[in-house]
């Protein structure tokens, strides 16, 4: 099996880490802080331990899985032999840019190398490398063992041999991957996402409801069809002269900011992060954080396990058993 590297122990690259190993792949994972590659054993225990409980791994496979992952301070170590590299650092443009320069150097010639950026362009974090033809995006959603999608992002520069050859590992490991034919700032779901946000907030901003209100709404409309029912089938499915008769009216009121939030803004100003900080748009406390993480947690492990039971192969690949 192909060696895999994983630049980043935040977040991202811990899970991302183990999607490979739990399939067979040799994976090294590199970060410039010990601290944070300390714990990279025991969050995939973890992870792998949760998935278990779901008939989503084999417990007794946990051992060999975290056996094929070693951790490296030295990035010219991790680079050695790796056939894919993926880049899960933070968000910094020019920090992703030094990297990519520094792994076109350390790097094999055949070499593939991936960014996980969930916004930047590919096309620019890859701008000093002299190997563009080898650079493209693999971006991953949070928590990645968990969410099956991986967008697949192409720049002008990328040779259809690398697209196809991450692709299908993607689908080997599991993953849902999706091709994205232009290098366009936050690809395809996360354009969606910021899209349908950005409504959001410009609601809470014109005093048309609270924040509370704009979950309830979404959750206990739209939201709940979802999983099986995305904006172009709801739109096949309501007709198209329907669709079109409601975008001639609403479009024109709908929220088109070029800029951010004005309550957004505030509450970053104010301190308040969210999560982070105890107060956003919502308050919390140690209780409600754990309990909405564990309700997403357990959400997504019960979606994946009925998925799995069912067969269900309409709009993804099988995710498989991780060990």
């Amino acid at each position: 099996m192909e060696k895999i590297a994983v630049i980043g122990a935040g977040m991202m690259g811990p899970g991302i880490a183990q999607i490979f190993a739990a399939h067979g792949h040799p994976v090294q994972v590199h970060d410039t802080a010990g601290e944070r590659l300390a714990t990279v054993e025991e969050r995939v225990r973890a992870n792998l331990e949760r998935l278990a409980e779901y008939d989503l791994a084999d417990a007794d496979g946990i051992p060999e899985t975290l056996g094929r992952i070693s951790v490296t301070q030295n990035l010219e170590e991790a680079c050695a032999g790796a056939g894919v590299v993926v880049e899960a650092i933070t968000e910094d443009l020019k920090l992703k840019q030094d990297l990519f320069a520094e792994l076109d150097r350390l790097c094999p010639p055949e070499t593939i190398l991936c960014s996980n950026t969930s916004v930047m362009s590919i096309t620019e974090i890859g701008s000093r490398a002299k190997r563009r033809e080898r650079i493209l995006g693999t971006h991953y959603y949070q928590p990645p063992f968990l969410v099956p999608l991986v967008e697949v992002v192409q720049t002008q520069y990328t040779a259809p041999e690398c697209m196809d050859k991450i692709y299908a590992m993607l689908c080997a490991v599991g993953k849902v991957p999706v091709r994205v034919l232009k290098d366009v700032p936050g690809f395809i779901a996360n354009r969606m996402q910021h899209a349908l946000w950005r409504e959001a907030f410009a609601l809470i901003d014109e005093g048309v409801c609270d924040p509370e209100t704009i979950d309830i709404a979404v959750k206990n409309s739209f939201g709940l069809r979802l999983p099986v029912l995305g904006p172009v089938m709801a739109a096949d499915m309501v007709g198209l002269d329907l669709t079109l008769a409601i975008h001639d009216y609403v479009l024109k009121h709908l929220n088109a900011s070029p800029t951010p939030s004005s309550t957004l803004r505030e509450h970053v100003a104010k301190g308040e992060f969210g999560f982070k900080t105890g107060r956003g748009f919502l308050k919390w406390d140690e209780e409600s954080i754990r309990a909405a993480r564990e309700q997403l947690t357990t959400y997504l492990l019960e979606t994946l396990s009925r998925r799995r039971a069912q067969g269900n192969t309409a709009d993804h690949k099988s995710e498989g058993k991780q060990s």
